[in-house]
């Protein structure tokens, strides 16, 4: 999206389409569903619960990461990563209120 263009869209419109962007993969939708699940994860416990390699699990984390819907702390010689808890509050405030906004029609459209 060229910089020019995103004053043309609202801050909320930009951080869901963010945080929709960073969970459009079916891997990542796997990883946060596994730390939702958790209270934390290291690296090597999510290869072992899903069928991707530990390079690919790695890809989907900087991804997630990056998006900030997910935090990483140093142990040791692992990762331990769990839900960024502001972030994902302020994503499923955003989601409710772009979903609340539907207005049912009594009229036929399509």
């Amino acid at each position: 999206m060229g910089a020019s263009k995103i004053i043309d869209y609202t801050e909320e419109q930009i951080l869901v389409a963010k945080y929709a962007k960073a969970m459009s993969h079916p891997a990542r939708m796997a990883i946060m569903q596994l730390l939702l699940s958790k209270h934390s994860c290291i690296c090597g416990d999510i290869v072992d619960e899903l069928p991707i390699s530990q390079s690919t699990v790695s890809q989907h984390l900087k991804e997630l990461k990056e998006a900030g819907l997910i935090r990483g702390q140093i142990d040791g010689v692992s990762i331990c990563y769990c839900i960024n808890e502001p972030e994902w509050s302020k994503l499923t405030e955003l989601l409710g209120h772009f979903f609340e906004k539907r207005h049912v029609k009594t009229s036929s459209c399509c």
